[in-house]
């Protein structure tokens, strides 16, 4: 994969940590809430499946971005990256963590995985690739996790503490998918 040019537009600082290696980063937070940087994007991070077959740690190269109605926002070839599988991935506006809201949007969109800032960076029109690693799937729920970070990209303890007490091992098991992506995300290579 040839990374010279871009920017890895990442939502979180451990996102952005595992992309510096690759080159230049951009911490744009959740749903791109801090901005748009300036040049060639690549949205880089973690996702949730929407496909009920996609296993944690599976790494897309997406060649589409798509928005909650099916519209394509963004098209493209592949990046190269290694290892990885083609797919598409969902823009949302918010984390869709319901599984029959995400059986729902598969159905509609055709999207294998989702995130929040895929979307309005296509919108952006400067986004060249996307590199997602599957950290949770419809069946396995994100529980504290989705309270656990703050629009800005930054981990927030008392939410993640309260969405642990609430549901415990659904908290963590979805820490554990999401080392499991991580841990994927950086052997790209």
């Amino acid at each position: 994969m040839d990374a010279d040019g871009l920017t890895f537009a990442c939502a979180m600082t451990v996102e952005e940590r595992i992309a510096r290696r690759l080159g230049r980063t951009a911490l744009v937070g959740l749903g791109a809430s801090r901005g748009v940087p300036e040049g060639r994007l690549v949205s880089f991070g973690i996702a949730g499946a929407l496909a009920p077959d996609l296993p944690l740690g599976t790494v897309i190269d997406a060649t589409r971005v798509v928005d909650e109605s099916g519209v394509v926002l963004w098209e493209g070839a592949p990046l190269g990256a290694s290892p990885a599988r083609t797919g598409t991935i969902l823009g949302a506006s918010r984390i869709v963590d319901d599984p029959a809201e995400r059986a729902r949007l598969h159905a509609q969109t055709g999207a294998e995985a989702v995130d929040m800032e895929s979307g309005p960076l296509a919108r952006s029109g400067r986004l060249v690739g996307c590199l997602r690693a599957v950290s949770d799937t419809p069946s396995r729920r994100l529980g504290g996790v989705a309270r656990g970070a703050t629009a800005d990209g930054h981990v927030d303890p008392a939410g993640f503490l309260r969405g642990f007490v609430r549901e415990p091992v659904v908290t963590l098991r979805a820490v554990a998918g999401a080392r499991r992506a991580l841990k994927r995300l950086e052997a790209i290579g």
